[in-house]
């Protein structure tokens, strides 16, 4: 069993409607009560890199917002790439202004001086899919009306290089930056240059198990499907497009150049996110995906231990995958 996920256990009852055990309860009302994920940290300079962080508004009318990170060795006469982050949380939990994510998106702004966006899309069930694919979408375009240093963010019309604009996600958020380039390709927005997408750890699924699934996950694969179920409104089920890659008609339209796919040895998505390699392999898209695999590690280890040396090996390939140009 993942120690992402705890015991992995599905819990109804009388009280309330569904308990995903360790992550959150769904009550009679409608009331969502989570357990993780509900702590925030500050903005501001970060002491270990030197790192600045603000949160912006990116749509009233919505509250979509985002938090902002520029390095400490950022000038005005060397444009920086920017990297529109999506974090994880099985779309139900978490948020961009989490302890989870804060310190691992200083490193990766430190280690890989690029700009970072990450985004606090709208979480299920609440806002049920597609509203976190929506507002993933609309942050994209946002970021767009800054490529004339037009926009209403400093950061991004002073430091940001709109020629290289990456998507990058953890698990859900994965899967987000997929779908993301998918309908980049489907939908181009011609003011940005998207160049690749960065995939770590791949929450993708079907109605099919696979590989470990079959047998050694496959207690472990009914409770994260559960994931998906909850936050789905279409109730299109687990082949829906957006989650099971291979049911999905444009994988070869693409709007990107090149993948970078990480998985981990230990992380039961594992063979999920093999498959997704095998599926782009076969799609007919022109780009080139690369695969780090790294060994004895679980799912999204790199958010829970930051000082290791695999975590530290992670951010490099980020950084190698994400060149700035030099002065």
């Amino acid at each position: 069993m993942s120690s992402v996920f705890g015991s992995g256990s599905i819990i109804t009852s009388d009280e309330f409607l569904l308990q995903i055990q360790g992550f959150l309860r769904v009550h009679k009302d409608g009331r969502c009560e989570r357990f993780v994920g509900n702590k925030t940290m500050p903005t501001g300079i970060d002491p270990s890199t030197g790192v600045q962080s603000k949160d912006v508004v990116i749509s009233p009318d919505t509250n979509l917002s985002a938090r902002l990170y520029i390095p400490k060795t950022i000038t005005p006469d060397r444009k920086l790439p920017i990297l529109v982050y999506y974090h994880g949380g099985g779309f139900v939990v978490e948020s961009a202004k989490s302890p989870t994510y804060h310190p691992t998106l200083n490193l990766i702004t430190a280690e890989s001086n690029v700009i970072i966006v990450s985004v606090d899309y709208r979480l299920a069930p609440e806002h049920p899919i597609p509203t976190g694919y929506n507002d993933s979408w609309e942050a994209i375009k946002w970021v767009a009306t800054h490529s004339n240093a037009g926009g209403l963010e400093p950061w991004l019309n002073d430091y940001g290089d709109f020629q290289k604009i990456f998507l990058v996600g953890d698990s859900a958020g994965a899967n987000i930056a997929h779908n993301m380039a998918i309908r980049a390709g489907l939908e181009p927005i011609g003011e940005i240059n998207l160049e690749g997408i960065i995939v770590l750890h791949p929450y993708f699924g079907g109605n099919e198990p696979i590989g470990s699934e079959l047998w050694k996950h496959k207690h472990l694969k009914a409770y994260t499907d559960q994931f998906w179920n909850l936050a789905n409104a279409s109730r299109s089920g687990l082949d829906d497009p957006l989650f099971n890659p291979q049911k999905n008609p444009d994988l070869s339209g693409l709007g990107c150049s090149k993948i970078l796919l990480c998985v981990a040895e230990k992380d039961n998505f594992k063979d999920r996110g093999l498959y997704y390699k095998e599926l782009m392999d076969k799609s007919g898209w022109p780009g080139k995906l690369e695969m780090m695999e790294t060994k004895e590690e679980d799912h999204v280890f790199f958010l829970f231990n930051t000082s290791s040396h695999n975590s530290h090996a992670l951010h490099k390939r980020i950084n190698t995958y994400t060149p700035s140009v030099p002065k």
